[in-house]
């Protein structure tokens, strides 16, 4: 049995894992507009209105890490919390956010 991961990770270790290649699930739950201003690379889009319905999707990272990112992190808090009650064990919300990605990683991630 892993050990279950705290319910925050920061976008430096984020960073660290799409470098390592490490698998995990990434998933944007900002809304698609929001996706078209600024987007990170290998996050996918499931607006969190979405995700009871496309759950399946996530299926093969039940027992995986799956890490939410949304604006400043407001939304992927309460999504990683209802997919935790969900049986993933391993989601996590990206601290900060998008916002935090565009200032602590990659500035040409666009503010709004």
């Amino acid at each position: 049995m892993t050990a279950e991961l705290p319910m925050g990770i920061d976008v430096q270790t984020v960073k660290a894992l799409l470098d390592a290649g490490t698998s995990f699930y990434f998933m944007d739950c900002r809304e698609p507009d929001e996706f078209q201003v600024a987007r990170i690379e290998g996050a996918e889009l499931i607006p969190m209105g979405q995700l009871p319905s496309r759950l399946p999707e996530l299926e093969s990272y039940r027992t995986g890490r799956v890490v939410v990112h949304c604006h400043h992190g407001g939304r992927s808090l309460r999504v990683a919390n209802w997919l935790r009650a969900q049986g993933f064990a391993q989601a996590q919300t990206m601290e900060g956010g998008i916002d935090a990605w565009a200032q602590h990683i990659d500035p040409k991630v666009a503010r709004y």
